[in-house]
């Protein structure tokens, strides 16, 4: 009996202590991961809905016709100003050329409206001249037949000459009545031709806008670079025939990058404009870069979309909304800034507490 109990106690297995140190040191690493997160977050606000942004210029053609010249090539660095593409300018060079003969016809009739007008006030001036002698004749004539209608009364002259005295004063009458005809039509020419060179000057102002014009389509024929960056997009070729509000090309700017990261509504509690921000290019995760909260959008994502909710329709549902926040990147480092790309996603840590 005794060698069995003896046995039966040697049996029993002893307890294992393995399980509760694991469990032990899961606890504690959950623990201190745990406070580690608590402390990150409560000075971090993070977000994986970010990209990188930039400022695309698209070339539009302003005129249309055939591309004569082509000067770059897709994905190129260009400068500003730098010739890009050649529209053929023959047609436009016509309508210059058409442009700037009528306004040289407009110019040779301002020329003859000058010319008639000193002639038609030279002709004034003479006619004024008669006006005046003729007056004088008159008011001669006038005193001599008041003069002879007293004598002839008492005999001192003769019925012949009151007669001749009263037809030299018909005479002086109608001397001076041609000349103010003429004197007043010699004014109203004046006017007329005064009236047409104003239209002719209006016309000639036509022709000079004309010409303005044409020098001006004829220069939408030369497309140069907007501004300087790498073309993109290219979607055209030599002969091709392109219409005016056609686009040709983009041009992504240089140093116009930055980072659009989409927050939700409840991060933005702390978010502030001038907050430092850690970010984290999925492309190069070994690369990292500075940024400075910018600026907010003014409205959320949702408002923007080509279909808006609207929540006064329908069951609601109640979904955490986006705001787009505009983040600058803080670098002139050329080698890092030559392999951020637009539409690159990014990670950003929004550093609100130090």
């Amino acid at each position: 009996m005794a060698q069995e109990q003896e046995v039966q106690e040697t049996g029993k297995k002893k307890p294992n202590k393995v399980v509760p140190i694991i469990l032990g040191v899961v606890l504690l690493v959950g623990i201190i991961f745990g406070v580690k997160e608590y402390i990150y977050f409560s000075k971090h606000v993070d977000t994986d809905d970010a990209q990188i942004d930039g400022d695309i210029s698209s070339v539009v053609a302003r005129v249309g016709g055939y591309v004569d010249t082509i000067g770059f090539e897709d994905n190129q660095h260009v400068t500003k100003g730098q010739l890009l593409v050649k529209i053929d300018a023959r047609d436009y060079q016509v309508k210059l050329e058409q442009a700037l003969a009528a306004k040289k016809g407009a110019g040779a009739n301002i020329g003859v409206g000058q010319a008639q007008i000193f002639q038609s006030t030279a002709n004034s001036a003479s006619y004024k001249a008669q006006v005046a002698a003729t007056a004088a004749h008159l008011d001669k004539a006038q005193k001599d037949y008041a003069r002879y209608a007293n004598l002839v009364k008492d005999g001192s002259v003769t019925q012949q000459q009151y007669d001749q005295a009263k037809a030299d004063l018909d005479v002086a009458k109608a001397n001076y009545q041609a000349a103010k005809d003429q004197y007043n039509a010699a004014l109203v020419q004046i006017g007329t031709t005064r009236d047409q060179l104003k239209v002719t000057n209006t016309g000639a102002d036509q022709r000079q806008a004309d010409v303005d014009f044409a020098k001006l389509q004829l220069s939408y024929t030369t497309i140069t670079a907007p501004a300087t960056g790498v073309t993109s997009k290219k979607s055209i070729q030599l002969g091709q025939l392109v219409q005016a509000g056609q686009t040709l090309f983009s041009i992504v700017n240089d140093n116009s990058l930055y980072i659009t990261a989409n927050f939700k509504e409840t991060q933005l509690t702390d978010i502030k404009n001038g907050l430092k921000v850690d970010v984290e290019v999925d492309a190069f995760p070994d690369m990292k870069i500075e940024g400075v909260v910018y600026n907010f959008s003014p409205a959320t994502g949702a408002k923007f979309s080509l279909l808006p909710p609207d929540n006064a329709t329908g069951n609601f549902v109640k979904v955490v909304q986006r705001i787009p926040v505009k983040i600058k990147i803080k670098t002139e480092d050329k080698a890092i800034l030559d392999k951020l790309r637009p539409g690159m996603s990014v990670n950003v840590s929004v550093i609100t507490k130090d």
